[in-house]
């Protein structure tokens, strides 16, 4: 039997003892809809157009139960999605949701967080999964050795896990990922035999690209099913079992892709002084890092996602003011930053046409059952959500180390 809560009586009409507090809380959400709107259907069947004064996403919104809204109210974007879960809201296209939560980030913050004892419950689980070095294989065993079959079911043929560079009208996932890391490599200035070492070097794909290219390719992942993958791919490269802060030796240039965030704020200056560290003088870093906005970013640190709690335990996405001044501190000049996050809310909308493809065809592995799914088609909506609303971005940036 579930633990009561508040308002199981009659949680579902607008005679809950819940309604009056939940009708304000709406008032309240559609104080803060600038750009965009949600039309709501409340729980005793009554409609509400709420924003609607500037134009953006329009959302559609089946709120089943006031409990929704509790969940929304005590634990943030991790009860909204528990709410989900439990079919006490639907929407016939959820992404667009998040886009509208997104677009208006500034004055929706504080409904989009954790607050009270659960804020500090999740903030604990959160510390529990930093990225110290047992931490940080214990992290990336959970998300990315969920199996190649898996993430073969969904990626494109290259086995890509970033975002793709989408560079003109119709392109396909894989031409556009190829777009995204010969654009990764240009930025290197290496030329073929020169030595590039990738941190988080996923299933191989750059290094496919790096060593076609005629350079010689050191990986290095905590990723044992990555590791298999990237070195049967890749015969003519070095890959390694190991952590960033391990590394020895220098080489013309690094590349680490999205890795960045799975480091935890804690470890920022670890990474980056380990980035300087594994650079001659004069040579170049290529990074593809996910950038939450600076103005908003001390409020998200502070509290735990549902990203954080369901499915990168101990990531963080990254502040760009605070990345760019540690940077500074290790010597390496910022520079060339291209932003591009409209083609990763493409890359998450074909990622998950090609899962729920999968999913519905009985490809994906037999262990994952219908909860795991709906998870993660909920994190690939969440994120290509979040990116379209522009609240996260993508970039492209070269450090380089001082001569």
């Amino acid at each position: 039997m579930n633990a009561p809560f508040p308002g199981d009586r009659r949680a579902t009409g607008r005679g809950s003892i819940l309604a009056p507090v939940m009708l304000r809380m709406i008032d309240r959400i559609d104080t803060g809809i600038d750009k965009g709107s949600i039309h709501l259907t409340l729980p005793d069947r009554t409609q509400r157009l709420i924003g609607s004064r500037g134009d953006g996403p329009n959302a559609i919104v089946d709120l089943r139960s006031w409990r929704a809204l509790v969940r929304l109210a005590l634990s943030g974007s991790g009860g909204w999605y528990e709410a989900w879960e439990k079919g006490e809201w639907a929407s016939p296209d959820p992404v667009q949701i998040f886009a509208v939560f997104s677009l208006n980030r500034a004055s929706l913050a504080r409904p989009a967080r954790a607050t009270g004892p659960w804020k500090q419950v999740r903030r604990l689980a959160h510390w529990l999964h930093r990225n110290s070095r047992r931490g940080s294989r214990r992290n990336i065993h959970f998300h990315y050795d969920l199996g190649n079959d898996f993430y073969a079911q969904w990626l494109d043929a290259g086995m890509t896990y970033s975002s793709a560079m989408f560079t003109a009208p119709g392109q396909s996932l894989q031409d556009a990922q190829a777009a995204k890391l010969g654009a990764i490599l240009d930025r290197t200035a290496t030329r073929p035999g020169d030595t590039i070492l990738e941190i988080g070097c996923g299933w191989g794909s750059f290094a496919e690209a790096a060593l076609d290219a005629g350079r010689e390719v050191h990986g290095i992942t905590l990723s044992s099913e990555q590791l298999t993958y990237a070195a049967a791919r890749n015969p003519k490269g070095e890959f390694s079992l190991v952590d960033y802060r391990d590394v020895t030796g220098t080489y013309d240039a690094v590349v680490s892709i999205e890795m960045a965030e799975a480091v935890g704020r804690e470890f920022w200056p670890h990474y980056l002084s380990a980035i300087a560290r594994a650079l001659k003088p004069g040579g170049r870093a290529a990074l593809q890092i996910i950038i939450f906005d600076d103005a908003l970013f001390a409020d998200y640190a502070a509290n735990v996602d549902f990203i954080q709690t369901y499915i990168f335990p101990g990531g963080l996405l990254i502040s760009e003011g605070a990345f760019r001044a540690l940077a500074a501190q290790n010597g390496l000049e910022w520079r060339d930053q291209v932003n591009f996050g409209a083609s990763y809310a493409e890359t998450c909308r074909q990622w998950r046409e090609n899962f729920d493809a999968a999913a519905a065809a009985g490809r994906l592995p037999k262990q994952f059952d219908a909860h795991f799914i709906a998870l993660w088609r909920y994190y690939l909506m969440y994120c290509e959500g979040g990116f379209r609303g522009g609240g996260i971005d993508v970039a492209q940036v070269t450090l380089l180390k001082e001569g």
